[in-house]
């Protein structure tokens, strides 16, 4: 097995990523709930709340509760969101149909977040990311918000670097967010073993591409979700086929 050549193919690829010029990003695919996920200048807490928001449904659904949320309150300023009730948060959430899997608890982490850029960062949650950041400084950040881990963390901090163009000092401590798509790809890429840990992969990524171990997330996850699937993979329109050893599964 090549890794050297399929781990510069997959650099190559989540290069042209992050050098490609800065568009509206696609979170959901819903035009009004995009453009306040993009809004950084204005609305910057949409994004952190999102990430918060995403965890055990699908991205698509979880992205789009802040603009949800949005039209229930018909605003969508840090101000407005500091001043909702417990209470009223919960309802936002649950009623009259439920905005998330579980919207209890997701209700007491989406006010807690509020509450947290309001008290550390002044209101203003593009402190997070301020100018010139070091990796790790931002991926810590977002740690500190109640219900995001490491994956989340590294996500945020990716598509900051990636797809918004914000300016980090380095980005050695942006990690691959292991999920099941990226783990499949990694398996069948021989890269890890096919029931490789969370942990093995993050730090087979680390070990692969010290300097960046986040570069190939996107790539493998857009393989994972379009081509590499998990029965019936799509192997002859994948950018890996001719390095990866299993290939010839699907022709």
């Amino acid at each position: 097995m090549n890794e050297k050549a399929i781990t510069h193919r997959l650099v190559e690829l989540g290069q042209e990523l992050f050098n490609a010029p800065k568009g509206q990003i696609e979170f959901c695919r819903h035009v009004e709930a995009d453009a306040l996920l993009n809004d950084l200048n204005h609305h910057p807490h949409a994004f952190v709340l999102a990430c918060v928001m995403d965890r055990q449904v699908k991205a698509e659904k979880a992205w789009l509760i802040p603009y949800l949320f949005s039209q229930k309150i018909g605003d969508f300023s840090i101000k407005s969101l500091k001043n909702l009730s417990t209470t009223e948060v919960r309802d936002l959430m649950s009623k009259p149909v439920p905005l998330h899997r579980f919207p209890e608890s997701m209700s007491g982490l989406f006010l807690s977040a509020v509450r947290l850029i309001c008290e550390k960062y002044g209101a203003d949650a593009s402190e997070i990311w301020k100018s010139e950041s070091s990796s790790a400084e931002v991926v810590y950040r977002f740690l500190e918000f109640k219900g995001v881990g490491p994956k989340i963390a590294s996500m945020a901090a990716n598509i900051l670097a990636r797809d918004f163009k914000v300016p980090l000092s380095d980005y050695f401590f942006i990690d691959i967010s292991a999920d099941v798509h990226i783990r499949r790809v990694f398996g069948r890429l021989g890269l890890c073993p096919s029931d490789a840990t969370v942990d093995q992969i993050i730090y087979k990524a680390r070990a692969l591409h010290p300097e960046f171990p986040g570069m190939m997330d996107l790539p493998c996850w857009e393989i994972g979700r379009q081509w590499c699937k998990p029965r019936i993979p799509i192997c002859h329109d994948c950018s890996m086929q001719d390095l990866c050893p299993t290939g010839s599964i699907q022709t």
